[in-house]
């Protein structure tokens, strides 16, 4: 609950939005309250002979059969105050409103009728039930508008937050959360805390008001029938407190599924292909299924709780409601009017104490998703710039790590790794798999931070330097390519204002201008969700080449050419070597023969360097090198044309 209201008033345009809201339920319930009045006066008819001159017995006129003369001529007397030779209705009114003063609709009628006769007049008692539908239609309106807008706007906001904090988290944050529940949070559980909100805004401002007002309606109509409202109030609201604390608990365990189904799913959909080369439908449909009935099972427990609740309100409410129109019409003698006028309110009354119940599930249901999100939310980036931390100027001398150490979890990836790259040199990376050459070129711009030792740029740490500016010198080429839905020209550009001129330059150095002049728009062909519609080979040459249009000094490639074809791989090789000495490149490549022209190789084991040196030097002097070398030889030889 103090979560749901600490998101509510964290925003001052969400606390005037909310304030608007909350005046719009006080005007509803008030025009509820004034519409039950109407029907009231309606009803309400004037009394006839014998009850205006029947006897008068502890405040109240009996219904007799005959009135003597001797009654009538006492009775005109107490009448007739204007005029003693004629009674009016004003007369009439202010005679049973002096003898009834806790009358309300006797009350309401006199006031009225000071402003507008109502008694008989049917075009003054339409005008009047045509103002109060109206105002009720503008304030239903006013209030469902605005607390809608509340929800929209509390969600919006809730999902823009939880983005740009997800984006500032580490490397290490998403490998250790799932995506179907990073996502299942963003989308389902923003909108829950809205609807959360807005049910709190129902249940402690709106309730509390109608119940509060109401009530002093229900003394005024009749102050013995209120008691016993009173004395029946604690068994409506104990069934809602004790089904509460079941559902949150349900709650709770619902959602913690739905992301586990949310995975389930997102995995059969990204893996698809592999399901059904190796034609495990069975597997997947089993995971499913298991999620699914788990899932079910969990809703079904929550929707009787949910939904419990309202039938045993409902049933003790009408109990009392039979039981005091029962006493009010045969034991306190009240008119049918006015007992209609109370069950009215009684109905204002027990509408929203009805509804509480409903309200309060999606108020816990919005507490338990606020929760949830704030576990995201409250995690503080690990990665972050320090105090002082400068723009790094453009790259002039070198990069060095220097005895680096790092570990994911409680497994060593690098152990005392120490090189450096001097502006200009291509740098190569190799060395089986495992051996955390990936480690390294994600260390570069901060995707990790080490655990001991230091990276420097320019003799300065990389902690020194801001992240921004660190990652805008570094163009960098992943294993897996990232495509977006959007046009070819900007999946290149990727968000950066470049001139065509400049994206067809770097399509061509990365040789995929070949098949983008063949795609049905060309530079202006949309592809289709991450690319699906691209081969693998295509897709990485899209990468190179939003790489290499960012010019940057520091170029990274991670296995860039690991899905291209022999000739494919020859024209990157060529870019390559043609970018040789003009920026500064590391380049990860298990196909040797990519680097063997790079101006050093670092080979690497274990997390270890075991050697660094030309390509002659480390044939030489590493085994390991030349092991791989040899087996790379070996292989083209065995797939070379006879």
């Amino acid at each position: 609950m103090r979560l749901l209201l600490k998101i509510a008033l964290k925003h001052s345009r969400h606390l005037w939005l909310m304030l608007f809201a909350i005046v719009g339920m006080f005007l509803l319930t008030l025009t509820h309250q004034l519409e039950v009045v109407s029907y009231g006066v309606i009803l309400q008819k004037g009394p006839d002979f014998f009850e205006l001159f029947g006897p008068v017995k502890d405040g109240q006129i009996e219904e007799v059969g005959t009135v003597s003369k001797t009654q009538m001529e006492q009775r005109w007397s107490e009448i007739a105050r204007e005029n003693p030779n004629e009674i009016t209705k004003k007369d009439t009114q202010q005679f049973l409103n002096d003898l009834r003063p806790n009358g309300i609709i006797d009350r309401v009628i006199y006031a009225v009728n000071l402003v507008i006769p109502l008694n008989g007049n049917v075009k003054n008692l339409a005008i009047m039930m045509a103002f109060v539908g109206v105002i009720g239609g503008i304030a239903m309106f006013w209030q469902r508008f605005v607390t809608r807008l509340v929800s929209i706007r509390i969600s919006r906001d809730l999902r823009q937050e939880y983005f740009e904090h997800i984006q500032k988290m580490p490397m290490s944050f998403f490998q250790e959360h799932n995506i179907g529940s990073l996502s299942s949070r963003v989308v389902t559980d923003a909108f829950a805390i809205a609807e959360g909100v807005n049910s709190f805004l129902v249940n402690y401002f709106q309730t509390p008001f109608t119940v509060g007002t109401t009530m002093v309606l229900c003394f005024m109509t009749s102050w013995q029938l209120s008691i016993i409202t009173f004395l029946g109030f604690p068994l409506i609201v104990l069934p809602i407190i004790l089904i509460a604390k079941k559902y949150k608990k349900i709650s709770r365990q619902l959602q913690k599924n739905q992301e586990s189904f949310a995975s389930v799913l997102i995995e059969f959909l990204s893996g698809i292909q592999t399901v059904k080369v190796f034609s495990m439908e069975e597997f997947t449909h089993k995971k499913y299924s298991e999620q699914n009935f788990r899932m079910a099972h969990l809703e079904k427990k929550g929707a009787k709780y949910d939904l419990s609740t309202r039938p045993i309100v409902h049933t003790i409410a009408m109990s009392f409601l039979a039981g005091m129109l029962l006493y009010g019409l045969y034991i306190l003698n009240m008119s049918v009017a006015e007992i209609l006028v109370y069950c009215g309110f009684l109905y204002v009354l027990y509408e929203p104490v009805k509804k509480f119940a409903e309200e309060n599930s999606t108020i816990l249901w919005g507490a338990a998703a606020a929760e949830r999100l704030y576990d995201v939310l409250s995690l503080t980036p690990q990665i972050q710039d320090r105090p002082g931390a400068v723009p790094l100027a453009p790259f002039n001398d070198k990069i060095e790590f220097d005895n680096v150490w790092f570990r994911y979890k409680d497994e060593w990836v690098l152990r005392g790794v120490d090189f450096s790259v001097k502006k200009g040199q291509t740098v190569a990376l190799v060395g089986p798999t495992g051996a955390g050459k990936s480690t390294i070129v994600n260390l570069l711009p901060r995707l990790y931070e080490i655990e001991k030792g230091e990276i420097r740029i320019d003799g300065k740490p990389i902690t020194t330097y801001t992240q921004k500016s660190l990652r805008e010198q570094i163009a960098f080429v992943p294993q897996k390519p990232f495509l977006f839905y959007d046009t070819v020209a900007e999946n290149i550009s990727f968000g950066r204002q470049f001139s065509q001129a400049e994206i067809q330059s770097a399509a061509k150095m990365a040789h995929a201008d070949e098949f983008i002049e063949k795609l049905s728009h060309k530079y202006d062909t949309l592809l289709a969700e991450a690319g699906k519609d691209l081969s693998g080979g295509q897709q990485q040459r899209l990468a190179i080449a939003r790489a290499l249009v960012k010019q940057a000094p520091i170029l990274v490639m991670d296995e860039a050419t690991s899905s291209l074809d022999a000739i494919s791989e020859n024209y990157i090789k060529t870019a390559i070597h043609t970018l040789q000495g003009k920026i500064t490149q590391i380049i990860i490549a298990h196909r040797l023969s990519t680097i063997e022209n790079a101006d050093k190789i670092i080979y690497l084991e274990d997390g270890k360097k075991i050697a660094e040196g030309t390509r002659d030097e480390l044939l030489k002097s590493c085994i390991g090198f030349r092991s791989m070398w040899e087996m790379m030889h070996r292989k083209q030889e065995e797939h070379a044309p006879a």
